[in-house]
């Protein structure tokens, strides 16, 4: 049975994404922050008993070296879905900028890093694994508002393809996803203002994306007939941004 390790798990597209590769056969290990009864209740949906949820924040390194030391058999799969979206401008006082720069970057880049770091020494040992990154069209588009949130997108991006180059060798893929608005719970404030409306017909099938799109995108980059995809950042945003 492969094993799929999947940061912020419990809800959104990391959920939607445990449930894709549960119904395909995989030991899904969901990886949360705060919600213990929302992990609870997702893997109780799952059949068999081999999968897990584990409790971490990966801010902080050492939480996340506890939590890969604990996993001492195969990661197949590692796919990065945690992340936060936090108001970060130039018009913010100096206190606000600074905290909501440090939290950004240390859950979306520091904490995503260093999940790959750790699961792909696994890997290596076990000759070979994916890595699927959830980045964001605001990487490429300019995020003004949530300055940190494009920032932290786009080192995601550029580590997704250097991962690629480094890993190769190991028969270790890294690809990532940037998804447009998706109808999930980060989403849910900014699409419930003024300004959803016309997000939302940003994209000419005026709608944003489901989870599940997205998840079975981040199953496909992990199958092993994937491989030569390894760099490819894969836009899911319906339309509504294009990159040249």
């Amino acid at each position: 049975m492969k094993t799929v390790v999947i940061t912020g798990g419990s809800r959104g597209i990391g959920a939607a994404a445990a449930r894709k590769f549960a119904a395909e056969n995989y030991r899904v290990i969901i990886v949360y922050r705060s919600n213990d009864q929302l992990a609870r209740d997702l893997i109780a949906e799952f059949k068999g008993d081999k999968h897990a949820y584990i409790k971490a924040d990966i801010s902080k390194p050492e939480e996340v070296k506890e939590l890969f030391d604990g996993i001492s058999h195969s990661i197949d799969v590692l796919i990065n879905s945690a992340g936060i979206a936090r108001a970060n401008s130039m018009d913010q006082g100096e206190s606000d900028w600074l905290n909501s720069w440090k939290n950004t970057i240390d859950v979306n880049l520091n904490g995503l890093a260093n999940c790959c770091y750790y699961a792909a020494q696994n890997m290596k040992k076990h000759k070979g694994g994916r890595i699927v990154n959830v980045s964001s069209r605001g990487a490429f588009r300019g995020e003004p508002d949530m300055l940190a949130y494009g920032a932290s997108k786009g080192a995601v991006n550029s580590l997704t393809q250097s991962l690629a180059k480094a890993l190769g060798p190991f028969n270790i893929s890294a690809t990532a996803v940037a998804p447009g608005f998706v109808d999930t719970d980060m989403a849910s404030e900014i699409l419930n203002s003024a300004d959803g409306k016309k997000l939302i017909g940003e994209s000419p099938f005026k709608r944003i994306a489901k989870p599940e799109e997205v998840a079975d995108t981040i199953f496909f980059l992990a199958q092993e007939s994937s491989l030569f995809l390894s760099g490819t950042i894969v836009d899911v945003n319906g339309a509504s941004f294009f990159r040249m």
